[in-house]
């Protein structure tokens, strides 16, 4: 990781962030763990999720509590909330970043693909937030960081569904910013352009798309993971204490 910021109100705090195990998600916990946060996460890949527990505790940072969930399963995810504020205590920072941008076709789209996939990207993150709203409160209050993505603002193709997924969630942030800011709850909202994950490398990203993507972005250099677990760094910490309802882009110039 590259030299990082010290947050000290993040140390101690109870961090949960849902898709933990890869891609963005692993970054937010490494850098969260980093900050001697303790983190929980949620992921169905039980087998990156382990590992990635491990590898933290091996390293020396607070032992990060994995816990396998489908975050479609709303009842599960409101038991998981529970076993992560029975075991560490009240979560005082969520980070809702479980998502799928899996690729579809308008014309293939049908009702049941369609609420599979705002369950998958836009659902969970409601719900998420309402689970952990009484503890946060009852803590002193807290941050909660909505992943969304650029991809509704320029009308990207090839996903209709996943972009009216992060759209929404942007409308959602700033709705939940007024509900919770009387219990000290900041809510705010990460657009990431185009990241260089594990993923996002092996599935999508020719070398024409990403030279397609530099040209356009005004800044010449790629979006690292680590790049968005820096913005969600501050947007948790204190040090961004006056911040909410705000939807914050990372996309290196590209929109």
């Amino acid at each position: 990781m590259s030299e990082t910021a010290l947050y000290p109100s993040l140390e101690g705090r109870v961090v949960l962030v849902t898709g933990g195990a890869s891609g963005i998600g692993e970054a937010f916990v490494r850098h969260f763990a980093a900050q001697g946060a303790r983190v929980a996460f949620l992921d169905v890949a039980v087998d990156a999720g382990r590992a990635l527990a491990a590898e933290l505790e091996a390293a020396g940072a607070p032992a990060p509590l994995f816990l396998a969930c489908d975050l479609r399963d709303v009842a599960a995810l409101r038991r998981a909330v529970a076993e992560v504020a029975e075991r560490l205590g009240a979560v005082r920072v969520l980070v809702n970043n479980a998502a799928d941008d899996e690729r579809h076709a308008l014309e293939d789209v049908e009702p049941e693909y369609w609420d599979e996939r705002m369950a998958v990207n836009l659902r969970h993150q409601f719900f998420a937030a309402q689970a952990v709203r009484a503890g946060m409160a009852s803590a002193g209050g807290g941050s909660i960081v909505n992943m969304s993505s650029i991809a509704w603002r320029f009308g990207m193709t090839g996903l209709p569904a996943y972009a009216t997924a992060k759209c929404a969630i942007v409308g959602m942030t700033k709705s939940l910013a007024r509900e919770l800011g009387g219990d000290g709850i900041r809510v705010n909202c990460i657009e990431p352009g185009q990241v260089l994950t594990e993923k996002q490398m092996r599935l999508w990203m020719t070398p024409e798309f990403l030279e397609n993507v530099r040209e356009r972005q005004c800044l010449k250099e790629y979006i690292d993971p680590e790049h968005v677990a820096h913005l969600a760094l501050f947007l948790a910490s204190d040090q961004s204490a006056r911040i909410t309802g705000q939807s914050l882009v990372i996309d290196g110039g590209w929109t």
